[in-house]
């Protein structure tokens, strides 16, 4: 009979274990049965609570990495309650945060065609996948535009591109070659959004 390993609610000790398993592990060696395991529940258990393994891997991404709650707040922040250019600032730092800690936890996936296949059906499931970011961001300097904050002919969905995939980049660059090659986060939000909004300005 499996013993639950502590007090915590299920839900939360199947997150803790899917956390624990997929920066052991990797995504791509964390099933269900694992993490049922680790967390000293069964499996039908897990299914109680969670759709599938990828609504936990968003979960984990979305509460237990320290910058997804901020972001996601600050893409989604009214225009006018500060600058453009400030607010680009704070979303670069946390976007270029958040990928940083995402991106080892989902690497291993794409060394696995059938699972990321798996996995990325198991996410359009739920309505979730990396593309919400983009939207959010998008929808953001929409409002802004709307309210005449941006240029006329600027492209929402082109800048929100731009600085995401500078900050992805960035991550990419981090764990493939270390930090000595990267800008530091407190210089490359600035300078990433001041020429951002240069543009769109």
């Amino acid at each position: 009979m499996l013993t639950p390993k502590s007090s915590r609610p299920t839900p939360e000790r199947l997150l803790d274990a899917a956390e624990t398993l997929m920066r052991t592990i990797g995504l791509a060696n964390t099933t269900t049965k694992a993490i049922a395991r680790e967390a000293g529940c069964s499996e039908a258990a897990l299914y109680k609570h969670y759709a599938n393994k990828e609504e936990l891997f968003v979960r984990v991404l979305m509460e237990r990495t320290p910058n997804a709650g901020p972001l996601m707040a600050a893409l989604t922040a009214e225009p006018g309650e500060r600058p453009v250019e400030e607010s680009l600032t704070d979303i670069a730092r946390r976007a270029a945060l958040f990928y940083a800690d995402a991106m080892p936890l989902a690497a291993s996936l794409f060394a696995e065609p059938v699972l990321l296949g798996r996995h990325r059906e198991g996410v359009r499931e739920i309505g979730a996948g990396p593309h919400v970011v983009l939207d959010a961001l998008e929808g953001r300097l929409v409002r802004e535009r709307d309210a005449g904050r941006l240029r006329d002919g600027a492209d929402p969905r082109a800048a929100a591109s731009l600085l995401l995939g500078a900050c992805f980049q960035r991550a990419f660059f981090l764990h493939f070659s270390g930090a000595e090659v990267v800008q530091p986060v407190e210089e490359f939000a600035p300078a990433i959004a001041r020429t951002l909004w240069a543009a769109i300005s």
